[in-house]
């Protein structure tokens, strides 16, 4: 297919190129630049929709402020595609998210127009005034601008920030994306021509005279004073909430309209206000493409893609998702016992939770992009009897760890944690990638963490977490289809804290703990080619950990390999612990941890990450027979 016409475009490599360019001009590029995005994820795939909505934002900023010595922050950093095409990388947009290629977020070792690297949401806003105030103190002259969208909005952080950014009177200008119409009233005429107004110096040193005359005025007075400006702009701009922050609050602007927006932002440029202001933009997700604009989720996360027709590739029909297996189960579960309710944090569908909600509405709550809210809401739940399943991505759940410990675990109340994304999630790269709940969940008492090794596995870890009514619970399981096993239409409850083994052997013991089994079985069998006897063991529970299978382990064979899909000081350390406390490291066994490597793992295909990781059956393989002293086929894993 014929890529889009771009003569304009063509002539940008950096943002300075656009300092000369007309409003005209710039109205032109940013057609050009939408083009230019529809094209590039339409080969790659990712977040096309959130990428739309800025494009005029994009132009206007990098036209009006001087990056990248003016800071330019993207919260999330999904919806920074045309913010890397006009900041050098428009030759490697086509790599977008592909091994080797640009990340699909904004990361400071990729470019020095990323200052800041974000993948998780609700971080610009903070970040942004760790810069402005380090900047104040270094005497260095620049502005930062935070761009955050509305949903990163939800979460507290963000206020957080807000309400420090108010007391500090940080130079630091927020650019609320709002594109939903959840805050703004309807923009227009008079609305761009109040932000112009509002934003203008003359206007800004009037308000700043007025200021300094009413507080000369008795208390009372001076009060009521400030509170008739704030309310008056309020009334008229619906911004009392961010003034009562502490921000100074222009808008809502029409976001795709380059008229309204470069005057007002070239105003907060230009004034020498001092404290930090809140712009209010309003834009349209997947504006520009209609069929991102038809659709409910305005083309969030997509695959490659028709550009003419919008249609998306589809891989061959196969194996459900874990994530819809969990979602079946749980459905099931529910069923039978009306206590199980569900809980998310913005991520419905990227959980199969929204199967949940259709069956039943009333139990099931999205509460934002708000984890640390989540995992207490849960608790509160649970403390009324209730048997609440908070399905949180791994990744994501880190952000709540100290909820998870004082309100959940710290009073042993049985909360269930389904953490999706475990272990290496491909083109989302090391952000997305659950590789710490092993180790941060392990460490907690009361905790009880269980892994799927397939489908099935997950659909009893799901009877089980229901059953376990007096402790937390945690569950892991993979990104991407399962192995196309026959499922059933409710799993079975697990003995708590017992393993099970697939096959027996006598020399060499591989002990699993999530979705390598099948490598474990893969390498089992070459193994065998070299006269070496395997034992293959599916843990299933990390806490408690099944004593007494892995004593055996250790006492009846030569090399013990565990194998996990998370990091260092995780499962593999568990065991080693038990076995240490036992004696039964004091000699014989030779023990060999296989985990992810203690680094961070970019994105790419999950096979080549798993290769990198050394978590394949080769590298299993090899693990085992370089502890007998035998060369291997490729080197063990590494560390």
């Amino acid at each position: 297919m014929t890529r889009p016409a771009t003569p304009l475009l063509d002539r940008v490599s950096v943002p300075a190129d656009l300092k000369n360019l007309s409003a005209d001009q710039l109205k032109r590029l940013a057609e050009e630049l939408r083009a230019e995005t529809i094209d590039a994820v339409s080969v790659t795939g990712g977040h096309l929709g959130a990428s739309l909505g800025v494009v005029e934002l994009t132009v206007a900023v990098h036209a009006v402020f001087d990056t990248p010595n003016d800071r330019l922050i993207w919260d999330v950093g999904h919806q920074a595609y045309p913010h890397k095409i006009l900041t050098g990388r428009r030759d490697r947009i086509r790599t977008l998210r592909q091994g080797g290629g640009l990340s699909g977020f904004t990361k400071r070792s990729e470019s020095e127009y990323d200052p800041f690297g974000a993948a998780h949401s609700s971080t610009s806003i903070s970040a942004g005034l760790g810069m402005a105030v380090a900047s104040q103190l270094q005497g260095e002259d620049r502005h930062v601008i935070a761009v955050i969208g509305d949903g990163a909005m939800s979460a507290g952080m963000a206020y957080e920030a807000m309400n420090n950014a108010g007391a500090s009177k940080a130079n630091l200008i927020v650019i609320l994306n709002d594109n939903d119409m959840s805050i703004a009233p309807p923009v227009g005429a008079m609305s761009a021509y109040l932000s112009r107004v509002v934003s203008s110096r003359p206007f800004l040193n009037l308000r700043d005279l007025m200021a300094r005359v009413a507080k000369r005025f008795p208390a009372p007075l001076e009060r009521a004073a400030r509170r008739a400006d704030e309310y008056a702009r309020g009334l008229l701009t619906g911004g009392t909430l961010f003034e009562e922050l502490g921000f100074y609050y222009v808008g809502p602007v029409d976001g795709h309209d380059l008229d309204h927006l470069l005057p007002v932002l070239r105003n907060l440029r230009d004034t020498d206000h001092e404290g930090p202001i809140l712009l209010h933009v309003v834009t349209q997700k997947g504006k520009g493409y209609a069929p991102a604009e038809a659709s409910a989720d305005k083309y969030h996360g997509v695959q490659k893609f028709n550009v003419v027709t919008g249609e998306q590739a589809k891989a061959p029909p196969g194996p459900p998702t874990y994530q819809k297996v969990f979602a079946q189960a749980l459905i099931a579960e529910a069923e039978l016992d009306e206590r199980i309710v569900a809980i998310n944090a913005a991520m419905p569908s990227g959980t199969s939770l929204d199967m949940f909600a259709k069956k039943f509405p009333r139990r099931c709550f999205d509460v934002g992009i708000a984890e640390q809210h989540a995992v207490t809401f849960a608790a509160g739940m649970a403390t009324e009897g209730m048997k609440p399943f908070c399905a949180i991505y791994s990744t994501f759940l880190q952000r709540a760890f100290d909820q998870v410990m004082h309100d959940v675990a710290l009073q042993s109340l049985p909360v269930r944690f389904a953490m999706d994304r475990a272990g290496l999630v491909g083109a989302d790269g090391a952000t997305h990638a659950g590789a710490y709940d092993i180790a941060y969940l392990g460490c907690l008492p009361n905790m009880v963490l269980m892994a799927a090794a397939d489908e099935v596995e997950l659909m009893h870890i799901v009877a089980t977490a229901t059953a376990i009514d007096d402790r937390p619970v945690g569950f892991r399981y993979p990104r991407g289809e399962g192995l196309g096993l026959e499922l059933p239409a409710r799993g079975s409850v697990l003995e708590i804290g017992r393993g099970r083994v697939l096959r027996e052997g006598t020399s060499i013991a591989i002990l699993s703990y999530g979705a390598r089994l099948q490598e474990c079985l893969k390498a089992a069998d070459e193994l065998a080619t070299h006269g070496l006897s395997c034992t293959v063991a599916d843990a299933r529970f990390a806490k408690p950990l099944d004593a007494a299978l892995v004593e055996r382990l250790a006492r009846e064979h030569e090399v013990l390999i565990t194998i996990e899909e998370g990091a260092i000081l995780g499962f593999g350390g568990l065991v080693m612990h038990h076995l240490a406390v036992r004696g039964l490291l004091d000699g014989g066994v030779k023990i060999r941890p296989m985990c992810l490597p203690d680094r961070f793992i970019d994105h790419d295909a999950p096979r080549k990450q798993y290769d990198e990781a050394g978590l394949n059956a080769p590298h299993i393989v090899a693990t085992a027979l370089a502890a007998l002293g035998q060369a291997g086929a490729v080197q063990p894993a590494r560390a």
